[in-house]
């Protein structure tokens, strides 16, 4: 990287701590490693062992610990305690994952929190971020729903499709794509990815709101039972933010934590430990809503870039 994309990298993250930091939003360092992780079935996560000196019969031991793919874990627990709103910037780690275009094992991430909000408020606070860095998007953002999105460019009702057995299976092979043995979720994204992502607007950002609630998450359901409240947002067809207005009903988050323990033990490649106590946070959490946002990838959009590794100092090979 040369000394100019130095500068502009340096630049995008000041700007970034100033606008929260303007906001009073409380800027957290919190640890890299942790006993345990929030248990998601799409990610792979990296292990490591710290060695303790004096173990068993004064022989050293050691202690599994893993590389966090999101400070999430730890965030939550600060704002169950202190009521807050809260960001942070931070290396964050993905195991499984290609290099180079839009993705690295080791990544820059931004989090943000602010209590008291859903993920409307955080739309809302997230095009004031990016219109912060005047006038390199397009802005406002284009806005619309993931049915509508279905509809639009994949060509069928995604909900009426979901509900009718077979339907789905029938859309994607309409579409070219084979959905032999796959779940409604899988198959979702299956059709998402090839159908509808490509085709999504390429001079704006676009929200795509009100992501199906068969999709698990720890995102609150609307009132509708069908969809929940998430957004993601894009640009030149690139995933940079994903945000939910946060569960925080402590019964559907250990539920969570349950299911997704069990798909992971049957697929994980890194299997890594997880607190079955960690739902009791939410006994005293707040409304708030959370953003995740790829920073390298915000970086690449702001700096014209079209790959990871053009805005990484030091990219993985």
């Amino acid at each position: 990287m040369d000394t100019a994309m130095l500068r502009d990298r340096a630049r995008i993250i000041k700007q970034v701590r100033s606008f929260f930091d303007g906001k009073h939003y409380l800027e957290l360092d919190t640890p890299l490693l942790a006993p345990n992780l929030i248990p998601e079935s799409c990610l792979e996560v990296f292990q490591t062992n710290r060695i303790i000196p004096s173990g068993i019969n004064g022989k050293p031991s050691s202690q599994p610990y893993w590389l966090i793919p999101s400070p999430e874990i730890w965030m939550k627990q600060i704002i169950a305690r202190h009521q807050i709103n809260v960001y942070q910037i931070c290396k964050c780690f993905r195991n499984g994952e290609s290099c180079g275009f839009l993705h690295s094992p080791e990544f820059t991430m931004l989090e943000y929190y602010t209590i008291n909000a859903d993920y409307l408020d955080s739309l809302a606070l997230t095009e004031e971020l990016f219109a912060s860095f005047n006038t390199v998007f397009n802005l406002p953002f284009e806005r619309m729903t993931v049915a509508q999105a279905f509809a639009r460019y994949a060509g069928f009702d995604l909900f009426a499709a979901a509900g009718e057995p077979g339907a789905m299976e029938a859309e994607a092979r309409r579409l070219g794509l084979d959905p032999s043995g796959l779940e409604t979720a899988v198959l979702y994204d299956l059709i998402f990815i090839h159908a509808v992502e490509p085709h999504l607007s390429q001079d704006r950002p676009v929200a795509l709101l009100d992501y199906p609630a068969f999709v698990p998450t720890l995102a609150k359901h609307n009132t509708d039972g069908k969809t929940s409240q998430r957004w993601e947002l894009y640009y030149k067809g690139i995933e940079l933010a994903n945000c939910f207005t946060e569960e925080t009903d402590s019964e559907k988050v250990r539920d969570f934590f349950i299911s997704q323990e069990h798909v992971k033990k049957q697929t994980s490649l890194v299997p890594h430990n997880v607190d079955h106590h960690y739902h009791k946070h939410f006994d005293s959490f707040p409304a708030c809503s959370g953003v995740a946002l790829g920073l390298d990838r915000l970086i690449m959009a702001i700096c014209g870039k079209s790959t990871i590794d053009s805005v990484l100092p030091f990219p993985m090979s």
